[in-house]
């Protein structure tokens, strides 16, 4: 039986070169013969760490099998494992393939992302040098057609680590997929760890859980190991991009609080209360953002769900970083009987955090959320750190032939931005699509009034080109504190209006100001008369549709 040797977290040393054949990849797929075959080259082309490649069909009637078939017929490694019916969800042909594996690690793949090169040489390195049950990496999600990436939990993989327990690293419950992970077999094995079957949504919540109830001693890289791909526009979108039913949302709550009952039940207490911790700061965050997306009746559902499920915190849960925007949103959530504040609570959802005003005191002086919910209380925000508050920055961009400009206001926040002294905002623009920014400028933030703070500059339209731009801000206290803020949208008065702007070096540009989901001000910028045009049919096809 292997030794504990320590308590506190390690940094991996260089491992010795893994062996070949080590590992059997799991590609699970439905309907989805456009894209299978990428995730089954991508996962032979690791090398010879891979002993084989087990792609399990959930009866497809698209003609996936039969590509898997041809494939195989060429290829030693990989075998077909075809279900006779359906399951519905992931769950159960991943299952499958853990049963099918004859290798010592196993690693999971969907059929329509990939994994890069060098992923799998990376993680047996590192599972194989820490005699590790488990090893991790770095996922990015890679937007399509875009290829814009972004990086998942990337605080967890800045270091090669070993940790041995997972209870050494609370913040291990927010990576909550199974894809970008090498199991030891006969660990999953050993403890009966599987996927819940059928049509279970998120079932990695689930799963994931019961890989850290079990204590297992895991290394993390800091190396991409998976690419998980998002398709937005698809036809059918992947089930956890699903969200405009209320039954996603239940199927969610459902998964979370599953995990948390197993943490709890295996004494891993520590991981429990991060496990709850994570669902007021990821899950009600991002459904909250989209609740001014749905209809009278999903917002109600939705919120007397959430309620329900919020009733089982008890008071260490929401002690726990009380100024958290996700434990505030749920506290108004938890205390108010009817859906209400939508705009206020979107806003506050957003990443970085706003909270627009009003902002109410009660007649003794403690900051609340509002004079009718007195009992949410906004105290903790009076000592909290000026880089860290959930600051408003208004924004309003004005189209022009000659000169397009963009205004600023800074809001006060219970005294606490004229105690920092705010001096400067800088401001640039970042391209949705690829991450390139434009317009990089540092401005004075002036006082125009008790209460706020303001700054207009030009800005240059044609220089950012076609494309849709997000507005960033950092803005500069005179104490040497900093705060990234993306800008809260002002609508109303024709204020997001489509306009046509003359351009000397385009001709014509097309400019539409708007709210994002969050209510963060963005641009959509249109080049040309060809770019114009494009977006005539663009918006003509949406109509005919």
């Amino acid at each position: 039986m292997r030794s504990d040797p320590t308590d506190t977290p390690e940094t991996a040393g260089t491992a010795e070169s893994p062996r070949p054949a080590q590992v059997g990849v799991v590609v699970i797929g439905y309907n989805d013969s456009a894209h299978v075959g990428d995730a089954v080259r991508s996962a032979l082309a690791q090398g010879p760490a891979v002993a084989e490649v087990v792609a399990v069909d959930d009866c497809s009637t698209d003609g996936s099998a039969e590509l898997l078939d041809r494939l195989a017929a060429d290829e030693p490694r990989l075998r077909v494992v075809r279900r006779s019916v359906n399951s519905g969800g992931c769950g159960s042909p991943r299952n499958a393939g853990i049963d099918a594996v004859t290798t010592p690690y196993v690693m999971f793949l969907d059929s329509d992302d990939v994994l890069p090169p060098g992923a799998v040489d990376a993680l047996l390195a590192a599972a194989m040098g820490a005699h590790a049950e488990v090893a991790s990496g770095l996922c990015v999600r890679r937007e399509l057609p875009s290829g814009r990436e972004q990086p998942w939990q990337a605080p967890l993989y800045t270091a090669h680590t070993v940790l041995a327990r997972p209870a050494q690293r609370p913040r291990l419950v927010h990576d909550t997929l199974c894809v970008n992970k090498l199991y030891r077999t006969d660990f999953l094995r050993g403890h009966g760890i599987r996927f819940p079957e059928g049509r279970f949504l998120y079932e990695d919540i689930v799963f994931t859980a019961r890989v850290l109830a079990a204590g297992p001693r895991i290394a993390l890289v800091p190396d991409r190991v998976y690419v998980w791909h998002v398709r937005r526009a698809a036809e059918q979108l992947s089930l956890s991009l699903d969200r405009e039913h209320i039954d996603n949302w239940k199927a969610r709550v459902e998964a979370c609080a599953l995990a948390y009952d197993i943490l709890l039940g295996a004494g891993q207490k520590e991981l429990a209360r991060a496990a709850r911790a994570k669902f007021l700061d990821h899950e009600v965050r991002m459904y909250a953002r989209e609740l001014g997306l749905r209809d009278a009746h999903y917002r109600r559902a939705w919120w007397a769900h959430t309620r329900e499920y919020l009733a089982r915190y008890d008071a260490a849960d929401w002690e726990l970083n009380p100024s958290a925007p996700g434990r505030l949103l749920a506290r108004v959530v938890l205390e108010s009987p009817e859906p209400r504040d939508l705009p206020r609570l979107r806003e506050l959802a957003a990443r970085p955090a706003r909270l627009l005003p009003p902002y109410t005191r009660t007649p003794d002086g403690v900051p609340v959320w509002s004079p009718d919910l007195p009992q949410v209380t906004l105290t903790p925000f009076l000592t909290r750190p000026t880089g860290v508050l959930p600051l408003v920055v208004d924004a309003e961009l004005r189209p022009r032939a000659r000169a397009s400009t963009l205004r600023l206001r800074l809001h006060e926040l219970y005294g606490r931005v004229a105690e920092a002294g705010p001096r400067e905002v800088d401001v640039e623009w970042q391209s949705r699509d690829d991450d390139r920014t434009r317009g990089r400028t540092t401005i004075p933030l002036t006082p125009c009034g008790p209460e706020s703070w303001s700054a207009e500059l030009p800005v240059d339209l044609a220089g950012l080109g076609a494309g849709t731009w997000d507005l960033r801000l950092t803005v500069r206290f005179a104490d040497g504190a900093q705060r990234d803020v993306t800008a809260h949208a002002l609508a109303g008065a024709g204020r997001l209006r489509r306009s046509a702007v003359p351009s000397a070096r385009h001709g014509v540009l097309l400019v539409q100001p708007y709210a994002t989901h969050s209510g963060a001000l963005a641009v959509r910028v249109a080049t040309g008369v060809r770019g114009v045009l494009q977006v005539a049919r663009g918006r003509l096809r949406r109509l005919l549709h």
